[in-house]
């Protein structure tokens, strides 16, 4: 009678550990199955949120205009109806633009971002109706900027590819802008007079360069 007893706890023992387990299991899958549905929503909400973006990112840039220069779509102004505000045609537009950054390796095949802003700002003024005569640019040019600078022997020796830079920066140099570069950062960063694009004029310094020009009556704008 004892052994038939024992037998029978252990058969119930046994059920009820399986059950346990197919509960914990059950338990467990249904979990997994909660996180999967989660992470599933998240990424559909994620890819309607950059389609959203892609499309209204896509139709801004159908309305773009380039009235002066043509760089990336950087560089591009949007048309506003309506203004009320309008800047004076009349007089001289002098603008510093100090430029310090260089395009990150990912996208250094692309016109680099800093000359593609000193491109836009030019061409809002243009939108806005000052002459072109009237917009007179200096860009002064130090740390790793330089490098949008290099001829292509020299940015091809660095990136392996052609700089895309030259054509914005000789529409620039057409339109009368001024390139300075900076003679320490130049030193810092090894970068030798013959590696640079013609026209670049050698200053001791870009500090002296954007505090002359500001004496000059030049407005200064920091490109990034």
């Amino acid at each position: 009678m004892q052994k038939l007893l024992l037998s029978c706890f252990a058969v119930v023992a046994f059920f009820y550990a399986s059950s346990q387990t197919v509960n914990v299991d059950s338990l467990r899958n249904a979990k997994k199955d909660s996180t999967l549905r989660a992470l599933i929503q998240a990424d559909s909400v994620k890819v309607e949120k950059e389609f959203a973006a892609k499309e209204k990112e896509d139709k801004l840039d159908a309305l773009l205009i380039y009235p002066l220069l043509k760089g990336g779509k950087g560089s591009g102004v949007v048309p506003v109806k309506n203004l009320v505000e309008i800047p004076d045609p009349n007089i001289d537009y002098k603008i510093l633009f100090e430029l310090t950054s260089n395009n990150p390796d990912s996208v250094i095949k692309e016109i680099n971002y800093s000359l593609d802003e000193i491109a836009r700002i030019i061409n809002l003024h243009v939108a806005s109706g000052i002459p072109a005569k009237r917009i007179i640019p200096v860009i002064v040019i130090h740390a790793a900027g330089i490098n949008a600078f290099k001829n292509n022997e020299a940015f091809q020796k660095k990136y392996k590819i052609d700089n895309p830079s030259i054509p914005l920066i000789n529409d620039l140099k057409k339109l009368g802008a001024k390139f300075i570069v900076c003679g320490q950062a130049m030193t810092w960063l090894e970068i030798k007079p013959e590696e640079l694009l013609p026209d670049i004029r050698l200053s001791l310094t870009a500090q002296t360069a954007v505090t002359q020009y500001q004496l000059k009556g030049y407005v200064l704008r920091a490109v990034w």
